[in-house]
């Protein structure tokens, strides 16, 4: 396989619509799409004669959906970049209107699904055209009963346009607009949200807490505007769950992501119980920095042997490598992803602060949003996110109608593809220190993925179950997290970050409540995928394409059950799980007692 070299940093939106967020290939698109949605709502709501009317009604719902979805994608990407942008702002707000109309559409057939006789309704999901699709739609019939009727459901999306995406957008432009001084060397610089994280990796423990320091005063300043942002999505989100009946905030994350609840305490049981192995790794980690007090800012510091430094293009090469070694059609995925600027890395200002693959469905690609800063911390994000565009590159050419989203099951690709690359860098180390190093940058994703968001999901719980009693003030948030963040770290920390309610994209998501979970499901799910890879030898990717078709065609229970033999709702798998992503934690913790003594 030929080295990849000179790379591009910025990627190229343009092969999509040329000419930026107020492309006029972009504006033809949305027009003509907008019409076509109007055109399918009114056709739709006249009677719907036979198995074979609902059939081209579907089909057209999968062109319909896939053209918004591409659309979408194109918008996200130029905001990821440019959230200042006075085009971006004036194009989203375009967008979200047609959104609406197709969420309306979705109502509307939902009803008609309703009112189908069972004999009918039995013939269309029996349709060898709706084959990998019939599951899905058994799905949405049963989901369909929990809604609003449908007059009173387009009710609520024309005014989310200006509720959930409105708040949404404002907390983009918060972030996007953020210019952030520090003074470094004597000289002050103004960093975006995203480059000042990525100076919170510091190897300088002074310089980290200072960035800390910073950081927190970012978000203290920034908190009041966005707690009213927060308090009213989420609000408005309670208000639509109490009309529609739902009396449990956890009613909607649990079924978006077909998990049982049984799995989710399971899982975050199992955690819980491990607590004590991962918080010795914090304590190790701070002994071996020598600090005499363990900040939130390092928790991810490099305590054992020298970080690794990659270049891009090193760091695309490492990927392709390891990809290679266990599916080949991952490499090729990803090398056509770095050679064709689906990526884009620059760390510069102006751009977002949380990593993301958007789909574009209508070309059979993805992009990639990054800030690469040469760790391998951020070279296993651009894994991550590859793990996501090769899972839209294997479901290419899959009806919508087949397939219901996931995050949980998402979030298994990306982080698998993550492993492959983190396992293979402890398995090629050329050295000791350069073992210890790349454990340890696996171990902080185990912390990442396991105690912080764990955290995360306490920290959503508590604050939804006060925003139920009214408003919930910036000091109240606070204490919330700073309660969530110390049940799941235990005493490993001297330094907290209570405002991560803030700085945290995702708990100002419209569409995904509670997108915390899923990371760790995905990480411990992962481990258990990967561990069937190593038996599985050469006929793995056939086996793992396969399980990656049939996300979001059956439950995470039953997905696991399928494929893997495994019981998601027992603890002992997430044990297991635990265990395996935990492997070089012994060998780690023996090694560095060795340098903690010659400290």
């Amino acid at each position: 396989m030929p080295k990849l070299e000179n790379l591009h940093r910025i990627w190229d939106l343009d092969t999509f619509f040329p000419g930026g967020p107020a492309s006029p290939e972009y504006v033809a698109f949305l027009d003509l799409l907008e019409q076509d949605l109007l055109s399918f709502t009114s056709e739709i709501k006249q009677p719907t004669k036979g198995v074979a009317s609902w059939i081209e009604h579907l089909q057209t719902l999968d062109a319909l959906t896939s053209r918004t979805s591409h659309a979408r994608a194109f918008i996200n990407c130029h905001a990821s970049v440019a959230v200042t942008n006075p085009e971006v702002r004036v194009m989203e707000s375009r967008f979200r209107q047609v959104g609406a109309l197709l969420a309306t559409v979705d109502t509307t057939l939902n009803d008609k699904m309703l009112q189908m006789p069972l004999e009918e309704w039995t013939q269309l999901v029996q349709a060898p055209e709706l084959a990998s699709s019939s599951w899905a739609l058994e799905q949405r019939r049963q989901r369909a009963k929990t809604f609003l009727p449908p007059e009173q459901e387009a009710v609520v999306n024309a005014l989310s346009v200006n509720g959930f995406q409105g708040w949404n957008a404002l907390y983009f432009h918060i972030i996007g607009s953020l210019s952030i001084e520090v003074e470094v060397n004597g000289e002050k610089q103004y960093l975006s949200a995203a480059q000042l994280q990525n100076r919170l990796d510091d190897p300088d423990p002074h310089m980290r807490a200072y960035y800390m320091d910073v950081w927190d005063r970012t978000w203290d300043e920034a908190a009041d505007t966005i707690a009213l942002e927060l308090n009213n999505m989420v609000g408005f989100r309670l208000n639509l769950y109490r009309l529609r009946g739902w009396d449990d905030f956890l009613f909607e994350t649990l079924r978006n992501n077909l998990i049982q609840k049984d799995t989710l305490d399971s899982m975050q049981q199992a955690i819980c119980q491990q607590r004590p192995r991962l918080v010795a790794y914090l304590k190790r980690k701070k002994e071996l920095l020598g600090l005499a007090s363990f900040g939130w800012q390092d928790v991810t510091a490099q305590a054992s042997g020298a970080a690794t430094k990659l270049s891009y293009d090193e760091a695309a090469n490492f990927i392709v490598e390891n990809f290679a070694k266990h599916s080949p059609g991952m490499a090729e995925m990803a090398e056509i992803a770095f050679r064709d600027r689906w990526i884009e890395s620059e760390d510069r200002p102006g751009k977002r602060v949380t990593a993301f693959c958007s789909g574009f469905p209508e070309a059979g690609q993805s992009r990639i949003f990054v800030n690469f800063s040469g760790t391998m911390g951020s070279t296993v994000t651009i894994a991550h996110e590859l793990g996501h565009a090769y899972n839209s590159w294997v479901l290419k050419g899959t009806p919508q109608t087949g397939r219901l989203r996931s995050s949980c099951l998402g979030e298994t690709a990306s982080i698998f593809a993550e492993t492959l690359v983190g396992n293979a860098g402890i398995a090629a180390a050329g050295s000791e220190d350069e073992r210890l190093s790349l454990i340890e940058s696996k171990l902080n994703q185990v912390i990442s993925m396991s105690v912080n968001m764990v955290a995360r999901y306490l920290f959503d719980r508590a604050f939804h179950e006060e925003r139920t009693k009214g408003e919930v003030s910036v000091a109240r948030l606070n204490q919330l997290m700073l309660a969530a963040q110390r049940e799941a770290y235990g005493d490993a920390l001297d330094r907290w970050h209570p405002t991560l309610w803030a700085s945290k994209q995702h708990y100002h998501g419209a569409g995904n409540p509670f997108y915390n979970y899923p990371y760790t499901f995905g990480q411990l799910f992962a481990n258990g995928v990967f561990a069937y890879a190593m038996q599985a030898g050469d006929n793995f990717e056939k086996k793992y394409n396969a399980l990656l078709r049939d996300t979001g065609r059956c439950t995470v229970e039953e997905l696991a059950m399928r494929h893997l033999g495994a019981d998601l709702t027992k603890p002992d798998f997430w044990h297991h799980a635990l265990n395996l992503a935990l492997a070089e934690l012994d060998e780690w913790l023996e090694k560095t007692k060795k340098k903690v003594v010659m400290l």
